[in-house]
Parts: C-alpha cells; structure tokens; sequence
C-alpha cells in the first residue's frame, strides 16, 4: 500500500472496529497507524499496542498519508474546518466514513483539491470480515489501489456510485445488527426447545456462519439452497410458512426501507 501512514478521526465503534482489523491483519505496522478521540482516555485499552493515540486531529494529519474522518455526521464539518489548513493535495487522502455526508460538501468545506473518498465498513472490520462500500467522483488509479487495499484488510470491498452509499449504509452496516438480532432470536428459540445458551449459541452461530459461505462460494439465489431442506411435508417447510404467516420477510424489509427513509431526511 502506498499510502501505509494511516490517521482514524474520531475513534468511536466503527473507528476502533478498523483499528483492530488492521492491527489484527499485521499489514500496516502498528507505529504508523494514528487513532483520535476527544476523551482520549476512552482509547487507554489501545495504550500497549503501538498505535499512537492522541486527541489532536491536527498532529494526527500532519503525521499520516490516508485519513480516516469517523466521526457523527453532525461533527464532521466542524472537524473538516479544524483540518482543512493542514491537508496537503500532493500527500494526502481523505476517506469519510460519515453517513450522509456527500463528497461534494466535503470538498466545498475543505476547499482543496484533495482526492475523497466515502467508504461504509461495518464493525465486522474487527474481525477482518467487514464488507465495504467504496465510492469517489474522480481520482487517480494509484489512489483508489491504496483506499482499496486499506479496506481489502478488513474484509471485502467494493465500488459503488455515490447515490447507493445511503442503502449500502442501511444494508451493510445496519444490516449487521439485524442479522444479529436474528441469530439472537434463533438462540432464544433453541433454549426454548432443549438446549443451554451456549450450546444453541455455537449451533447457531456456525449454521449462520454455513449459510453465509454457501452463497459466497456457490453464487446460488438462497432459495437454490432452501429447496434442498424443504421436503414435502417436512418440519422446514411447515417452520419456514409460519415464519411468514407472521410477517418474517416483510417485516424485515419493512425495516430496512424505515431505516432508509430516516437516514435519507
């Protein structure tokens, strides 16, 4: 990676959810990887790692090559001011990880010719297993290589067009929390029929975890998938019809177009 000095504004959940995927992944060296916060002691557990932590953005972009703004979106024009002065358009690259904050008024604020990126990981970038949605509006191929790669550590990256950046927050890095949300309803419902927390925990956590890898490896529609487990009055298919008796698959994109519509206002 060419640009491997690497600045995380605003180390909150999604901030220190790359900071462990990168320090988990050894491909940057811990001392050139710079994390922020305003409390710094929030980030004291970071201390023994090697990362330099500091609560002046300033320093942190003075020192790095590849910046990442994490900040709340209601934040980041104030951060983008503070900044601005010491962006240098030869140097340096920007890559905002706010949601709902377009490239456009990013460059309006800084006021510079600075390549910019918008990126939506999600925490699973802790674990190395982040998908990514990536998107600029004209830079030079070196400079998309290096966003890439740095995301390519945390998991899968891919380019998107600006305008789907707002689904691809609602569905990669909201849609962690609701697939979570299922796997913590298929627990429950596995103690209910026999098993302790942690037995129906491992059960249903690896069967998710399989699922996941049959799509991801077979490039098969889920139903391809479903039609070998439902056999003709079988306990699948009698569990899948009630399910969507109940409202399963609609209230679920019920939900994903409710978050849709709140973050587009």
């Amino acid at each position: 990676m060419e640009k491997n000095k690497v600045a995380i504004i605003g180390c909150g959940n999604i901030g220190i959810s790359i900071l462990h995927g990168l320090l988990k992944s050894n491909s940057i060296p811990s001392g050139n990887i710079t994390a922020t916060r305003r409390n710094i002691e929030e980030l004291a557990d970071q201390t023994e790692t090697g990362v330099k932590l500091m609560s002046d953005n300033i320093a942190a972009v003075n020192g790095s090559d590849l910046i990442i703004i994490a900040v709340k979106p209601y934040n980041i024009v104030n951060v983008l001011e503070e900044l601005k002065d010491h962006l240098d358009p030869k140097r340096h690259l920007l890559v905002s990880i706010t949601a709902g904050v377009t490239i456009s008024k990013i460059q309006e604020v800084i006021g510079k010719k600075i390549p910019v990126f918008r990126a939506m990981p999600n925490i699973a970038a802790s674990v190395g297993k982040s998908v990514t949605c990536l998107c600029h509006n004209g830079v030079l191929a070196k400079d998309l290589e290096s966003v890439r790669t740095l995301f390519d550590i945390i998991g899968t990256t891919m380019i998107i067009d600006e305008d789907l950046m707002e689904s691809a927050t609602i569905l990669g890095a909201c849609g962690i929390a609701y697939v979570l949300r299922f796997i913590r309803a298929m627990i429950q419902g596995g103690i209910q029929i026999g098993f302790d927390a942690a037995t129906a925990s491992l059960i249903v956590n690896q069967t998710v975890k399989g699922a996941a890898e049959l799509l991801i490896k077979g490039h098969q529609h889920p139903e391809f998938e479903i039609d070998k487990v439902t056999t003709p009055k079988g306990c699948t298919i009698v569990g899948l019809n009630e399910m969507e008796h109940n409202g399963f698959s609609s209230s679920l994109i019920k939900g994903l177009v409710a978050s849709y519509n709140k973050i587009e206002k």
